[in-house]
């Protein structure tokens, strides 16, 4: 019996730890709300040095490079080869295997 009223309490304590906390962050949040943060002034920068434009690069023209032809290679002509002619085998002629009928019920 004593396990069941342990049980309830810890149940009870359970709800009334999350409703404080959630309580305490409502708290701190109205309370970010509410703060004033300071106008801080704005530092001046000092004026940049103007970079000086840069003289656009001229590359030398190069000449183009001629390839000198190569003559044609003549492969030479390779001899037809004979194929010999292999004749077919004869085969033997079986016989056509007879099936036996199968008799009829009546």
């Amino acid at each position: 019996m004593s396990y069941h009223q342990n049980q309830s309490f810890f149940l009870l304590l359970l709800v009334t730890l999350s409703i404080t906390n959630c309580y305490v962050i409502q708290a701190e949040a109205r309370h970010l709300l509410e703060v004033t943060i300071p106008k801080l002034p704005k530092p001046e920068l000092p004026q940049l040095l103007e970079v000086p434009t840069l003289p656009k690069l001229e590359f030398p023209e190069i000449p183009k490079l001629e390839l000198p032809t190569l003559p044609k290679a003549e492969l030479p002509t390779l001899p037809k080869l004979k194929i010999p002619v292999i004749p077919k085998p004869e085969l033997p002629t079986l016989p056509k295997p007879e099936i036996p009928q199968v008799p009829k019920k009546p």
